[in-house]
């Protein structure tokens, strides 16, 4: 497979944002494709696979009854398939052999479901972060080139007309030289009061829900949605949000990885039951730069211009990536530069042209502008600002053999232990 340059890159994603041409060519050719995960997001991304006129929905597996029976309905009301029912995505694959898989489960689920996907001869879009543990992550590049497929990873401001603007004006050099870089996300969460436990609702296999991380009492704050602020199950904001600006600072540079990584936080406002930092900063030390990150759940007011994106502090000014704000350059001297965003729908994204060039990508053997080894070094910025808030160290970073090297005990963090029967997959 070859890469794509940044210029063809560019060209697809301002090309997609009126009637990409891949779309059009698609319609000669359906691909079965199946979803697992039929909730908010995992439906987001069918209804662009509807639309683009390529697929047809032959299955669908939910573990929840309550998302997968709505998910059905929508499914034949939009394109007229009748896609089967499952909640088991083992057998889904077995009975129905999709050439296309949408994977948007929570997070702990993404490495099984990709990878039994692409051992099955599927082509993947998976949601990010890709993985729960970095050595996960490994695993899933692997099997996805073992079995040269093609895996798109959900991180699509890669597409974002703003986005790629932005990417030109920074590579212009009109910033100057950069040295430091930050990327945040402050956005109210409130401190919230615990929850009790409950019984699963009807329809729901918890069990399954749960499947290779720990089994825990269902708690309405764990599903739907709350997921991504309970550590065993996600990785909270930075594994959420965090992965979004922390990809458009690797889609920056030239350079791969950090080499050291220092992170400080924890839950000084938070009052109810979730496990993850309300409060994080993480420090990522490049060779030709810094980057921090950092987030908070309270505190989200408009005190500050911007409560979201990233900073790119140059010797000529200061450029600001927003989300629904767009960018502005802010330069040394001269009145400042704007340019607006372009989204989709209620949730801002720009899906559609990420799944355009998915489809292109199986059509013509390039690998995608989200390649799974891009989301794959993105989820790893992620989940290493973690791993060192989890060890109480910071820790240097051999990207190149995905080690820490000074302190070797760190790296059993790399990994987790699978609840049985399910196994870790090998990397």
């Amino acid at each position: 497979m070859k890469r794509r340059t940044f210029l063809k890159t560019g060209v697809l994603a301002g090309a997609a944002m009126s009637a990409p041409a891949v779309l059009t060519q698609a319609r000669d050719k359906k691909y079965k494709t199946a979803t697992i995960g039929s909730g908010w997001w995992g439906m987001n991304i069918t209804r662009y696979a509807i639309e683009s006129g390529a697929c047809q929905v032959v299955g669908l597996c939910d573990v929840d009854r309550n998302h997968l029976d709505p998910a059905a309905e929508e499914v034949e009301k939009l394109s007229g398939d009748q896609p089967r029912k499952y909640g088991d995505y083992r057998e889904m694959l077995e009975k129905e052999k999709p050439e296309i898989v949408i994977v948007g489960t929570p997070d702990h689920w993404h490495p099984l479901c990709a990878i039994a996907a692409v051992d099955a001869g599927a082509h993947i879009y998976v949601e990010k972060p890709i993985s729960h543990t970095i050595r996960e992550g490994r695993a899933m590049v692997n099997a996805a080139r073992a079995a040269n497929r093609i895996v798109q990873v959900g991180t699509h401001r890669r597409v974002g007309v703003h986005n790629v603007s932005a990417l030109r004006f920074l590579r212009s050099g009109k910033v100057g030289q950069i040295g430091m870089v930050r990327a945040f996300v402050h956005y109210h969460g409130g401190s919230g009061e615990p929850t009790p436990d409950s019984e699963p609702p009807a329809g729901l296999d918890w069990d399954m829900w749960c499947g290779p991380a720990p089994l825990r009492p269902f708690n309405p704050r764990i599903h739907p949605r709350g997921f991504r602020r309970f550590l065993d199950y996600a990785n909270g904001q930075l594994g959420d949000w965090g992965i979004h600006w922390l990809d458009q600072i690797l889609w920056w540079t030239e350079e791969k990885y950090p080499k050291k990584v220092c992170s400080m936080g924890g839950r000084h406002i938070a009052k109810d039951n979730s496990d993850a930092p309300d409060t994080q900063i993480v420090t990522y030390e490049f060779d030709s730069f810094t980057a921090t990150w950092e987030h908070r759940w309270f505190a989200g007011n408009d005190s500050e211009k911007h409560n979201i994106g990233v900073y790119f502090y140059g010797t000529d000014g200061v450029f600001h990536l927003g989300w629904t704000d767009g960018w502005t350059f802010y330069p040394r001297n001269g009145d400042p530069i704007h340019e607006d965003c372009v989204f989709h729908n209620k949730d801002n994204e720009n899906i559609r042209e990420l799944f355009a060039d998915f489809l292109e990508s199986i059509q013509t053997g390039f690998l995608p502008v989200c390649d799974i080894e891009i989301g794959h070094r993105s989820t790893t910025m992620s989940l290493l600002g973690m791993l060192s808030l989890r060890y109480g160290h910071s820790i240097d970073w051999d990207g190149e053999k995905e080690l820490i090297t000074d302190h070797p005990d760190a790296n059993k963090l790399l990994s987790r232990v699978y609840r049985a029967p399910w196994k870790y997959p090998g990397v």
